[in-house]
């Protein structure tokens, strides 16, 4: 039964619950974390984490994409970003990080705009999707709703293996100036696999499972500090319970089907080993991390984060947000060193707050909480913090 509560006479609102008001509650013998495993498929492609990125350039280089491909994981470039429209995308995200490192946080958005309103090149989108699959990893590449039509033959064609259809919040049906978007056509016409959102109710997942979609996101990638579309547009996404809403839609659909099963993939409100254990066990079966992996040495956004959305041309919702903040490696020089991806993703970590070693802060969980891989952990218990 759901919680609904009157906030004024005849109007009422269902009361909703973020990652932080929930907590695991391990109720079997515990075992070895040797003993868990963290692989997932996404249709036909294997991956040994559950972790894919979001899509913003200040995280998703091609080299980036390239190097957590081999670590595991799935890197996803914008493809309506920089690397999409300019030669130099280096030299641009130094103006930018020049700007913040000055205080100019507006001057900063202003250019991120500029730097998106340049025209979209193919060749330079195509180049990127090359250097990725020459490196033998999966290729990702993400698009908007309004866009996926126009943007997507080519990407097919220049290789890539998974198309991400996202926005901060998608729906089946995208109505715009020119013709909709019909998810369900489009998909049905493609011959690679579509993970498409946000999604933040059981009514639309559902309605994205079926389009066709091999994974529904649930969330906007909200980062606190960086993400402002609560403040721009008053939505915001409870992440627990929508990633529960979504993973009831999953059920629902796999009886629809017969057993099709489709992934949900949470995507916001996870800084730490913590939140990202708690996702899954309210039912994602990954995450699409940003502000987490933007402190790593392999980020181009060179310890500074901002989502895809900061750059839109006239409603940004995203400001430029310090990852570096609280770091120390270098006690001599008394200066910040980034550590290297394979070390936030593996560790070690000297981090007590769960910022590093998110691979195994998430096994430990599991194996804390008595379960071997991550379909059985979804089971696990939770209790809400009074």
């Amino acid at each position: 039964m759901r919680d609904m509560v009157e906030i004024g006479m005849g109007r009422t609102a269902r009361r909703t619950y973020e990652l932080d008001d929930i907590d695991i509650v391990p109720s079997r013998r515990t075992r070895s974390s040797k003993q868990v495993s963290l692989s997932w498929q996404l249709d036909a492609y294997r991956f040994e984490i559950p972790f894919l990125t979001h899509p913003t350039d200040a995280l998703v280089s091609p080299e980036f994409a390239i190097q957590l491909g081999r670590l595991g994981g799935l890197g996803v470039i914008n493809g309506e970003g920089l690397w999409a429209r300019h030669t130099d995308v280096a030299a641009k995200i130094d103006q930018i990080v020049e700007l913040v490192d000055k205080g100019s946080y507006e001057r900063a958005i202003a250019l991120l705009q500029e730097l998106h309103a340049a025209p979209m090149q193919p060749d330079l989108l195509a180049a990127a999707v090359a250097q990725v699959r020459a490196a033998g990893v999966t290729v990702a590449v993400r698009v908007s709703p309004q866009n996926a039509r126009a943007l997507t033959p080519a990407l097919v064609q220049a290789g890539i293996d998974l198309l991400v259809v996202h926005g901060t919040i998608i729906s089946a049906e995208h109505v715009g100036d020119g013709e909709p978007l019909n998810l369900k056509t489009f998909i049905a016409d493609l011959d690679v696999p579509v993970v498409a959102g946000g999604v933040s109710d059981h009514r639309t997942a559902l309605h994205l499972m079926r389009t066709g979609a091999a994974g529904v996101i649930v969330g906007y990638g909200s980062t606190p500090g960086a993400t402002t579309t609560g403040e721009v547009l008053g939505i915001g996404v409870p992440m627990a319970t929508a990633i529960a809403d979504a993973a009831a839609a999953r059920r629902d659909y796999l009886d629809e089907t017969g057993g099709r099963y489709v992934h949900v993939i949470a995507d916001g409100q996870i800084a730490n080993s913590g939140q990202l254990a708690k996702a899954i066990a309210c039912g994602a079966d990954a995450a699409m991390l940003g502000y987490p992996l933007a402190v790593a040495a392999e980020a181009p956004g060179r310890g500074w984060y901002w989502p895809s959305a900061a750059a839109h041309p006239s409603v940004p919702r995203g400001a430029l947000l310090p990852v570096d903040d609280g770091w120390l490696d270098d006690a001599e020089s008394g200066e910040f060193v980034r550590p290297s991806l394979e070390r936030v993703l593996y560790g070690p970590s000297d981090d007590p707050f769960g910022s590093l070693n998110l691979v195994g802060g998430l096994r430990r969980s599991m194996a804390k909480a008595g379960y071997s891989d991550l379909k059985e952990f979804q089971k696990v218990g939770l209790s809400v913090r009074a």
